[in-house]
């Protein structure tokens, strides 16, 4: 959990690195109101703390699956592949892939094979720089038992996604978008937020 800076004593460290404001966005990718809010964010938000708070606050993407959406696992395993191959081009895929987003929404993959979608999410990946074999290679699901007869072995990413699962659950977030500040539910921000409501919410909390 983020600690705010007005708490920063109760850190111990052996660096100097200043403690950030931290606003959390949980965000899923089939979810057309996260969709909004990442728009906003990545076009308006992060050049303006950039600009105005580059040392006060730090932006991190949680990705959250809400199951009621069959895809939804499989764009996010998809994040997470990004994630382990090229880290720094993360929030650029999600950029593409929120752009893309109306493709993997139910209808449109109802009759979609698995391996397919993860086909179509490499070839997305290849767009912003990511290795599309290694990333399908990452994602794809075998036909075949494992050499343990096992039938539900995963593919290379499900041990990481486990754990993202686990860390939100823990602080019972359920839908999306739900934003987090310094540890806190932040029901003030809403995905139709402006620009410049981001920058007066900003220019009251980060101090």
């Amino acid at each position: 959990m983020a600690l705010a800076p007005r708490f920063a004593g109760q850190k111990f460290a052996t660096t100097s690195a200043p403690t950030l404001h931290t606003l959390e966005l949980y965000l899923d990718y089939v979810c057309p109101f996260s969709a909004k809010m990442f728009g906003t964010v990545y076009t308006s938000v992060l050049p303006l703390i950039q600009e105005k708070y580059p040392s006060k606050v730090q932006i991190l993407f949680r990705q959250q699956i809400q199951p009621w959406h069959p895809s939804s696992t499989l764009v996010h395993e998809a994040g997470v592949a990004v994630l382990k191959l090229q880290p720094s081009k993360f929030w650029e895929f999600s950029r593409e892939l929120f752009n893309d987003a109306k493709s993997y929404y139910d209808v449109n993959v109802v009759n979609e094979p698995r391996n397919a979608t993860y086909a179509r999410l490499s070839k997305l990946g290849a767009k912003v720089g990511v290795d599309e074999k290694q990333m399908l290679n990452m994602l794809q699901i075998s036909d075949k038992p494992g050499a343990d007869g096992s039938l539900n072995s995963g593919n290379g990413v499900t041990n990481d996604l486990k754990v993202l699962v686990k860390m939100n659950r823990l602080v019972g977030i359920h839908v999306t978008p739900t934003v987090v500040f310094n540890g806190v539910v932040e029901n003030g921000i809403s995905s139709s937020f402006t620009k410049d409501q981001w920058e007066e919410w900003l220019e009251k909390n980060i101090i």
